[in-house]
């Protein structure tokens, strides 16, 4: 609890059975509820999540996204602070964040991992590709930002049911961020963070999901990155209890 407001923090997992037992064990306090999507594990993510404490749920939808729209729709914090598995965003930045947002009011802070890396923490060709997709944002929707492929943010819950999400992919993460800043009221800010290098095999195939990334900004652009999930979290604005029963122990 921080001032009154629930804290949730959501966790999609693919096959993170080290990483997240880094992350869970240094877990600020004031945090209520954890909230690991199990995405097609294979290996004991998800046994080792919930002998940890987190509530587990189930996302058979394959995709970095798809994970995300299910732990959101579960989460029932007043506040959602959203981070990978892999033990690779800092947990002690939590209340810093949660202190920032609520002194100037922000409703949605995304974090920004460039200038604060752990040796081995990224390579050349992520950075370079990284700011090909920093500027075709701003390019194409005035979006300033140092690191629009962050996977921390942090962002009051009920502002989620006026996103128009369409990616299930690795793309979630910066249509996330398109829709949180060009709503001109909503409060939006970029804060840097320290990046530590990944727990684990990486998921990411940097030349395929970074071409997709950088499509799927030109087509939401321009309209043409489909209708078939747009606003997943509608259902929060009504009944803001949780959608769907954790996946049995």
């Amino acid at each position: 609890m921080f001032k009154g407001q629930r804290i949730s923090v959501v966790i999609p997992c693919h096959n993170e059975e080290e990483g997240i037992k880094v992350v869970l064990s240094d877990m600020p306090a004031l945090v209520d509820e954890v909230v690991v999507v199990d995405n097609n594990s294979t290996d004991r993510t998800a046994e080792v999540a919930r002998s940890m404490g987190a509530r587990v749920i189930k996302e058979t939808r394959k995709g970095y996204g798809a994970a995300y729209k299910t732990g959101f729709n579960h989460a029932s914090g007043d506040i959602i602070v959203a981070m990978d598995g892999d033990a690779t965003y800092p947990r002690s930045f939590i209340p810093v964040l949660l202190e920032i947002m609520d002194e100037e009011q922000w409703d949605f802070i995304t974090c920004d991992r460039t200038g604060h890396r752990e040796r081995g923490a990224g390579t050349f060709l992520r950075i370079l590709g990284n700011s090909i997709l920093n500027w075709s944002m701003f390019l194409l929707y005035f979006v300033h930002l140092r690191d629009s492929q962050s996977g921390m943010w942090v962002f009051r819950r009920h502002i989620l049911p006026r996103f128009n999400i369409t990616s299930d992919g690795m793309s979630f993460s910066e249509e996330l961020k398109i829709e949180a800043f060009t709503k001109r009221d909503l409060r939006c800010t970029e804060l840097p963070i320290y990046y530590r290098a990944r727990i684990g095999e990486s998921k990411l195939n940097m030349w395929k999901d970074g071409f997709n990334n950088l499509l799927f900004m030109f087509k939401k652009r321009f309209g043409l990155a489909g209708s078939a999930s747009v606003r997943p979290f509608a259902a929060l604005a009504q009944d803001p209890s949780l959608s769907a029963a954790d996946d049995p122990k």
